[in-house]
């Protein structure tokens, strides 16, 4: 039933603004007003990702959006240098260098960081 369906993907930020300047001037997306009062990000290879505000909103406790990249090591430099803070983790089950870049856990490189409401993002490395 579902499976010819455009599906997208969707999620709240506290201050609309603050959204669209930092998925716009600091990750470099293109981003457009919906008539609905919400923002689109446009990603390549995907329906667009829909943004909306909440006044009550409370940050996603997981990840709501993943960003394959080439090199880890070389987008973690750029966003850093951009202002972007990469979580630390030094956890039993899951820890990261100084760069904020979780290595050789069985899974892909991976850096998590946040948008300027407190939603999880994340750059991981393509194999």
């Amino acid at each position: 039933m579902l499976q010819n369906s455009s599906a997208f993907s969707s999620f709240s930020v506290d201050d609309l603004q603050k959204a669209k300047d930092f998925y716009q001037n600091i990750l470099g997306l293109k981003v457009t007003d919906n008539p609905m009062g919400l923002i689109e990000l446009h990603i390549s290879g995907s329906t667009p990702v829909m943004i909306y505000p909440k006044p009550n909103h409370v940050p996603a406790t997981f990840t709501v959006l993943n960003f394959p990249v080439d090199d880890i090591d070389a987008a973690a430099k750029e966003l850093t240098e951009k202002g972007v803070h990469f979580q630390i983790y030094d956890k039993e089950n899951l820890k990261t260098d100084e760069n904020g870049i979780s290595r050789g856990n069985g899974g892909p490189n991976i850096a998590w960081f946040t948008d300027p409401a407190g939603n999880m993002l994340s750059i991981l490395e393509n194999r």
